[in-house]
């Protein structure tokens, strides 16, 4: 059962609540411009994903009069580097508030609501029409929604952009290149990110997540006898920490959000397409060095926040819409080719005792 609200038109409807469709909804609402935030997921999720805020994400919570609470939630945090199991380095990261994205997300939601808005969960969209009025989103119970515009921020595999038939152009590695899942591990300080690196090449990450017991953790793979990447799994990670960590009686626990990540670099063929928009992952998907995707994906909100409050309250009327893709495709082609160079100097980096993620970042 769905909890979507009666049918009423709205100015502009997102497709999506996460970070960038949320911080889009926030930006609107303080902007008096009505809007309905759909997601096909049942309810929030509590899964640690993007987990940093740098200065760019932090400015646009500053904007939206947010950043004292992710404050409350984030912290900064020291990266403590270990090599073939011997601690070497700590660095301290600045500018940087660490966080899980679901706590991103509460906040956000929290904020929304002040301006009388909730996200509708349980609301897949199945079909788009639009006309020299507006669109139709066509759901999968059969209802349907109009508005004037429609903002796709539903993530990398998005919905939108499939129905828009719009190229997600670029590269994908077959094979995956990392696990992720995040769990507990008891007796393990939380006052750093761990990051365990070895002469081999291989890699594990464990980052606290504030106010909880969970860590989030990064791993190089398992492999089977043909060197084949492993489904990640609790007893899995628990290997790929005894043989990175070497700490005795350290155990893993309550894995969840079990996931593995591939390397992907692809950019919508574009951004607009009529009376719809592309935002965030749905239009651009890159490396994880640096934490630029929430970040980027944030940006762009604020771009097209600003950019359908002109069009809808102010004087400049519909011929600004096409400043949003002008203004945030080439970033993006920046940002993918930022990551990527991001990622190839972290790669570098961990081979050499006392030196982790922080070569990609800054």
């Amino acid at each position: 059962m769905t909890d979507v609200m009666s049918d009423v038109m709205s100015d502009v409807l997102i497709v999506g609540s996460g970070p960038t469709g949320l911080t889009l909804a926030c930006d609107l609402a303080r902007r008096g411009v009505p809007v309905r935030v759909l997601d096909q997921r049942p309810g929030p999720h509590r899964e640690s994903r993007g987990k940093s805020l740098n200065r760019d994400g932090l400015d646009a919570m500053a904007d939206l009069g947010v950043l004292g609470r992710i404050a409350e939630v984030g912290r900064e945090l020291v990266l403590r580097k270990y090599f073939d199991g011997a601690q070497v380095e700590d660095t301290r990261l600045t500018d940087v508030l660490f966080m899980g994205q679901w706590q991103i997300e509460e906040v956000l939601r929290e904020h929304l609501a002040s301006f009388g808005v909730r996200v509708e969960h349980g609301a897949r969209v199945t079909g788009i029409e639009q006309d020299r009025e507006g669109v139709t989103a066509r759901l999968a119970d059969g209802g349907s929604i109009r508005a004037g515009y429609l903002a796709g921020c539903d993530g990398g595999r998005s919905t939108t952009r499939g129905l828009l038939g719009i190229a997600f152009e670029g590269t994908t590695e077959e094979t995956g290149t990392m696990v992720l899942g995040d769990v507990t591990a008891p007796d393990l300080s939380r006052d750093v990110w761990h990051q365990w690196f070895t002469s081999d090449g291989g890699a594990m990450m464990l980052c606290p997540i504030p106010g909880t017991a969970v860590f989030q953790l990064q791993a190089s793979p398992e492999t089977d006898a043909d060197g084949n990447p492993v489904p990640p799994t609790l007893e899995g990670f628990q290997r790929l920490f005894d043989r990175h960590a070497r700490m005795e009686g350290i155990r893993l626990a309550g894995a969840a959000w079990l996931s593995t990540w591939r390397v992907n670099v692809r950019m919508a063929a574009r951004m607009r397409e009529g009376r719809v928009f592309l935002a965030g992952d749905a239009a651009h998907v890159h490396s994880v060095a640096g934490g630029l995707g929430m970040n980027t994906g944030i940006q762009d909100a604020m771009a097209l926040g600003r950019t359908l409050g002109a069009a809808l309250t102010g004087e400049a009327g519909a011929r600004v819409l096409d400043g949003y893709e002008a203004e945030r495709l080439p970033a993006a082609a920046r940002v993918l080719a930022d990551a990527s160079e991001r990622h190839r100097r972290v790669l570098a980096a961990v081979r050499e005792p006392g030196r982790g993620t922080e070569a990609g970042m800054g």
